[in-house]
């Protein structure tokens, strides 16, 4: 397999979706029958779902925290953190749609979760402290931690209806790339299917790897089909 063209003075911008935690054992976002890991998105994933029935909600996170907490980096995430040191601060910027830290075990540093981060808990009131590390895994309402004022800790995740995070950083990082390397994503879910088109406007070469084509096959210079596990490690050459 032909190595990724890569330069010493490329900046290069990856985005990672699903598919490179699904190689980890990790359950992707909804199964074929429009349900995640038993439950109806409706029911465990929006904010209307935290007003109706917290410690459901708790309970399903907990779970994909117990999941994510056994779960360890495959290749695909060891090569990203391999590229990342051998260019150095900042010519490498990671954005993951992944809301679990196998990057960060694999070794990654410059990374921004845009969906949020599992082992992360905020105030559910909004109060304006800090989120918090938070391994814990509740079993009901009643072991939920509370935030300083009080007001239940609610997961650092990203729901339906709620803006993904720092938008801000991701878009002045998709204007200086010069390469978009985008891993395991259906290309499906916006805004991030929308990165590729604008990195491209921007004047990047763009490059996908996935054991299938996504959705917006047709915005990338390059579509490379297999496994990321198998497929990064030789065309990052690391």
């Amino acid at each position: 397999m032909v190595p990724l063209a890569i330069n010493a003075d490329d900046r290069v911008f990856v985005l990672t979706g699903a598919g490179i935690s699904a190689e980890s054992g990790l359950q992707t976002f909804r199964a074929s029958d429009g349900l995640w890991e038993g439950h109806r998105i409706e029911d465990v994933c929006t904010p209307e779902a935290w007003d109706r029935n917290s410690e459901l909600v708790w309970q399903f996170y907990s779970a994909r925290r117990e999941a994510a907490e056994k779960a360890v980096p495959n290749p695909a995430h060891r090569a990203l953190a391999a590229l990342e040191k051998r260019m150095g601060d900042g010519s490498f910027f990671l954005c993951t749609q992944n809301v679990d830290d196998l990057h960060e075990k694999a070794g990654s540093r410059d990374l921004v979760h845009m969906h949020g981060e599992l082992f992360v808990s905020r105030c559910s009131d909004e109060c304006g402290r800090q989120p918090r590390a938070d391994r814990a895994v509740y079993v009901n309402r009643a072991a939920v931690a509370r935030c300083d004022c009080g007001a239940l800790l609610r997961p650092h995740i990203v729901w339906f209806g709620e803006m993904p995070m720092e938008m801000d950083r991701i878009m002045a990082e998709l204007n200086r790339a010069t390469l978009m390397l985008v891993v395991g994503t259906s290309g499906s879910v916006y805004p991030a299917a929308s990165f590729v088109r604008w990195a491209r406007q921007a004047g990047a070469r763009t490059a996908y790897v996935g054991p299938e084509e996504p959705l917006n096959a047709s915005a990338f210079t390059q579509v490379i089909l297999g496994k990321a596990g198998e497929v990064l490690p030789e065309i990052l050459a690391v």
